[in-house]
């Protein structure tokens, strides 16, 4: 019963966290509510509560993140032992609702780190234990973060002139170096992706619509895909052993990607050839 008591003292705190990792308040009610029933499950008591509290409410937050943005995030080494998450938990007030359309660029590691650190006041020790992180790691998360809600959000670069596999080529470097503000620069704001029945059965998605949607899906991927032609469009292809898998056929206009088409058909396959830049080979 004390714990229970206590638990719905820390509940408007714990709301406020999920809600601001998530941008969601009502998954971050249900977060918190998955909270409560790992602690009613727990044997005996927890000590500290709130520290528990916080570190589950967060990871399940994380865990959120990570179904919502299914792709690689980049990584930074962890070499050490972080400390204990229960000590110097501080809590700041809200953040600004514009800011929640920028903490869409960011890794769900990113995402958590930065909130917590810049929303909230937590330090990085906390965050550290939290992420399962040490604390230097846990503070280059926060840095890479900060550094991309910082860059500008409006689509800067007129790409309207150049040739289509200029833009391609473009969109594939920004996917491998988890360029998030370039994809949306590349991507029309109603660009849709597509996976032919062969492609979707290795596993590519069948659907993704929206330049946030399919910037998100590509951030941080395509590390195997090179650059092909397709019935004479410039494209790319993953390709494992030598032999396409799947390709990347784009439809580009007016400088930027319109569409995606994942397509694994034998067909098409077999009609993939080899490119650098712009010359085949």
């Amino acid at each position: 019963m004390e714990q229970t008591a206590e638990f719905e003292q820390q509940r408007p705190r714990l709301l406020r966290v999920a809600a601001r990792v998530l941008n969601d308040p009502h998954e971050a009610e249900d977060v918190v509510q998955n909270a409560w029933l790992r602690m009613d499950a727990a044997d005996g008591d927890i000590d500290n509560l709130p520290g528990w509290l916080t570190t589950v409410t967060t990871r399940l937050c994380l865990d959120r993140l990570r179904a919502r943005i299914p792709v690689p995030e980049a990584d930074v080494d962890v070499v050490e032992t972080a400390p204990d998450a229960s000590e110097k938990i501080a809590l700041a007030e809200t953040v600004g609702v514009a800011l929640h359309l920028l903490l869409d660029r960011l890794t769900p590691t990113e995402r958590v780190a930065f909130v917590l650190h810049d929303s909230f006041g937590f330090d990085f020790h906390t965050i550290a234990e939290i992420l399962g992180r040490t604390p230097v790691a846990a503070r280059k998360l926060a840095s890479r973060a900060r550094s991309k809600v910082a860059q500008p959000t409006t689509r800067s670069v007129n790409l309207e002139g150049q040739a289509d596999w200029q833009v391609v080529d473009a969109f594939l470097a920004a996917a491998r170096n988890g360029d998030f503000t370039r994809l949306l620069e590349l991507l029309a704001p109603n660009v849709v992706v597509e996976g032919d029945p062969a492609a979707v059965t290795l596993g590519t998605p069948d659907h993704l619509e929206g330049a946030e949607q399919v910037a998100r899906f590509f951030n941080g991927a395509a590390k195997a895909a090179f650059p092909v032609y397709i019935e004479e469009r410039p494209g790319a292809a993953w390709i494992h052993r030598g032999e396409p898998k799947v390709v990347f056929d784009f439809r580009i206009d007016c400088g930027m990607v319109q569409r995606i088409d994942f397509r694994a058909e034998p067909r098409i396959l077999k009609q993939v050839q080899h490119r650098q830049g712009q010359q085949r080979v």
